[in-house]
């Protein structure tokens, strides 16, 4: 039998004490990766990630994912170059274009995602190689720029740039010009069969090898004994990003009612009161659709369509206080 690789995913659900627990745990058990969110204003991914990375000897550690707007090309790459560093060669460069409405009330102007994306990954990639970067841009603006390293690690910098990608062109762009794809999570295994076929085209049509292109994903993975209780634990997360992030909703085919039902309620910011209260208009099915809900046979069996559909690695993250019954669930379904 083939390795499957597993991952899991922090996010700010359990105390930063009890990630580090998980993160440790999980690579005791034989996982591959652990992936820290940006998660929107809550938590910081690369405070975490050289924390992870100090405190774990093996597992890759990626960012799932980084926004990049509102960050330096320059300083990011010396950020990446650091953990870089750190981890022996252990890091994961994961970013994204962000969403909204978080970049515009926080003063940011996102335009031409896609161009932008292209750009800030050429001149990372560029960066990582510890070439001299001049390059003027709409979003770019470097003059004679390298990583100004004297007394460390003077090599190239081989750090896997993978982008967090949910609509149709930015998956293909994906394909084209990134080391992977991190899929979204609160998605169906249909719509990732169809996101992993957009990757396809954008690496073909650059003359690029697909098979070589990493795709994990993050899944949402909520599994109890109480079937009921899982199911209602995920809902509640469910609410949330049908209210807060419709863009990924919108890719699993909710209904434009739906999202408004539930965002007349949420709001933005929300809390978690109002989360309750509009967690009746959410039925069972949506919740099983996207998400790897109920028994722990049921989860695993989720998880086994998301690997049928193109997922590569499944980055799991827990619903439950307690991550390690999770790990100790998937590390017995696919044996290290």
């Amino acid at each position: 039998m083939s390795h499957q690789p597993l991952a899991i995913y922090l996010q700010d659900k359990h105390s930063i004490r009890d990630e580090f627990e998980f993160a440790r745990y999980a690579e005791q058990r034989g996982f591959d990766a652990i992936w820290q969110a940006d998660t929107r204003l809550a938590r910081d991914c690369i405070s975490m990630m050289g924390a992870l990375v100090a405190i774990t000897s093996r597992v890759k550690i990626g960012s799932g994912v980084l926004p990049f707007w509102p960050r330096n090309v320059a300083t990011l790459a010396a950020t990446y170059s650091t953990l870089w560093e750190m981890s022996g060669g252990r890091v994961i460069c994961g970013i994204g274009a962000w969403w909204e409405p978080i970049t515009s009330k926080i003063g940011i102007k996102r335009t031409k995602p896609l161009q932008a994306t292209r750009e800030f990954i050429t001149v990372l990639r560029k960066l990582f190689a510890r070439e001299v970067v001049t390059w003027h841009s709409e979003f770019i603006n470097l003059d004679a720029v390298e990583l100004d390293i004297i007394h460390g690690d003077t090599r190239p910098r081989d750090i896997p740039i993978y982008i967090g990608a949910t609509g149709d062109k930015m998956l293909e762009l994906t394909g084209e010009i990134a080391d992977g794809v991190v899929l979204n999570y609160m998605v169906s295994p249909a719509y990732i069969r169809q996101a992993v076929a957009l990757v396809r085209a954008g690496a073909e049509r650059a003359g690029r090898d697909f098979n070589a292109l990493d795709r994990p994903e993050l899944l949402v993975v909520s599994m109890d004994k109480n079937r009921g209780a899982a199911l209602d634990l995920a809902r509640e997360l469910l609410v949330q990003y049908l209210g807060q992030e419709p863009h990924i909703m919108k890719a699993s085919g909710v209904s434009q009612d739906l999202l408004d039902q539930v965002h007349a309620v949420l709001g933005w910011p929300t809390t978690k009161e109002k989360v309750q209260q509009a967690m009746h208009l959410v039925p069972d099915e949506l919740v099983q659709l996207v998400t790897a809900s109920g028994t722990p046979y049921e989860c695993v069996e989720k998880v086994k369509e998301y690997i049928d559909a193109g997922c590569s690695c499944p980055i799991m993250y827990s619903l439950q206080e307690d991550a390690r019954p999770l790990i100790d669930t998937f590390a017995e379904a696919f044996p290290r």
